[in-house]
């Protein structure tokens, strides 16, 4: 449906151009939200960039490296999309090579932040584990050289008990002459007797002290499970360092009975090592986290991504005077064409009968220009344009106008000719 206004020029209603003008007026929108998420994007990822660089250069060089790749990877993600790579490809080329540096660096230092971020779970279980696993280690060398001391004192004491027996019967093996077979406590049997009842006290003193260490040892075990559910986890690794160094004690004692060195206990990490936050360094690298490296990509990549959906929209717009200008000078060029790109492009160059003609193409070639820096055309080599998306409607708007003055100018005709008549 149409409906004619005082000026004779008819406006389209109907259900069909409302919604059309809603969906304009959300596409719009959509367009204006842009710049807003792609600030709020950069600056996000310059934060996490910042982050990763201030841990190895001064925080002020560190601030200004951030801004500039920041910069770097908004502006060429937005000159990237106004240019192809026949039209310059030098220029191309140089911009592409800019923004993947840009990339590069953001992403390799914001990827500190997101893998401390992911990871900070799994280095409190590593630190628990790698303390467990030294408390294990040296529990594990000092266990073994007990259990074979303790073997080789029972042993012992078994055969001093059987020298005690044998020297008492007369039967031991350096017994000779008249001492052999005579039952009794004699010289022979009070040597063994009292050898026997010193290596029964060190056997007892020895267990004594075993089962002390063992005790020791059940309660640091006990003490570093509950390290890993406590809600007081300060009180909890202090009472792990205790019990650690109770155990380290009875192991001098037990050393000492036993006669012989034990295996040098390991140096823990203390309470501020143990909870410390993960300070960026390249081993980071060494222990490569896909997950954190995709959140760092994403960030950028959407940064990219919407900087380069917002070339679509361009940078200024055009003033009525402009607009007529543009629409006129297009319209001198016969040479259209819909390329691969969905896009109408056109060729600027001049025709041979142009050519042939010597015609001065100034005001189209400079209509041209204006249109390629404002954002409007988009140059596809030294030859060839296509039109930018926020050019059709400038476009369809005035051939819709002249479209209306053509009618209005017929409506006008016929009314005359019939008041002729």
């Amino acid at each position: 449906m149409l409906k004619t206004n005082k000026n004779n020029t008819r406006k389209p209603t109907g259900v069909g151009y409302f919604i059309n003008g809603i969906q304009t007026l959300f596409v719009g929108m959509l367009r204006v939200w842009t710049i807003p998420i792609v600030l709020m994007l950069s600056v996000a990822s310059g934060f996490t960039t910042f982050y990763g660089l201030s841990h190895f250069i001064t925080d002020w060089i560190a601030l200004i490296i951030t801004i500039a790749i920041q910069s770097i990877i908004v502006i060429c993600s937005l000159e990237i999309a106004g240019i192809h790579w026949g039209a310059n490809r030098v220029r191309y080329a140089s911009v592409v090579l800019s923004l993947l540096i840009a990339l590069t660096a953001s992403v390799s230092f914001s990827y500190f932040k997101f893998y401390e971020v992911s990871q900070q779970g799994n280095i409190h279980i590593n630190r628990l584990d790698e303390i467990r696993q030294s408390v294990k280690s040296y529990l594990g060398k000092i266990l073994t050289i007990k259990g074979e001391v303790i073997k080789q004192q029972h042993a012992e004491l078994k055969k001093a008990s059987d020298d005690v027996a044998q020297a008492y019967f007369g039967t031991h093996r350096l017994i000779t002459g008249e001492y052999q077979n005579q039952i009794g406590d004699g010289p022979f049997y009070k040597h063994y007797k009292k050898i026997y009842e010193d290596k029964k006290a060190k056997q007892e003193k020895l267990d004594l002290e075993s089962s002390s260490f063992d005790e020791k040892i059940q309660q640091l075990q006990i003490s570093m499970s509950d390290l890993d559910v406590a809600k007081d986890i300060e009180n909890s690794y202090y009472d792990v360092l205790k019990k650690y160094q109770d155990v380290q004690l009875q192991t001098g004692k037990l050393s000492t009975n036993m006669g012989q060195g034990l295996p040098e206990a390991p140096l823990l990490m203390t309470y501020k090592q143990f909870i410390a936050d993960v300070t960026p360094s390249t081993a980071m690298w060494k222990g490569f986290s896909l997950f954190a490296f995709i959140c760092a990509a994403m960030v950028d990549f959407f940064t990219v991504l919407l900087s380069y959906r917002l070339e679509f929209t361009a940078p200024g717009p055009l003033t009525v005077d402009e607009e007529d200008l543009v629409f006129e000078c297009l319209r001198q060029f016969t040479e259209f064409t819909i390329n691969n790109n969905d896009e109408l492009q056109m060729v600027i160059e001049k025709t041979d009968i142009e050519k042939a003609r010597k015609y001065s193409d100034l005001s189209r070639m400079f209509a041209v220009g204006l249109l390629l820096n404002r954002g409007f055309l988009r140059k596809l080599d030294h030859r060839t344009v296509e039109f930018a998306p926020n050019l059709y409607p400038l476009m369809a708007e005035k051939m819709a106008d002249k479209i209306n003055q053509i009618k209005a100018a017929s409506l006008t005709n016929k009314d005359s000719i019939s008041s002729e008549t």
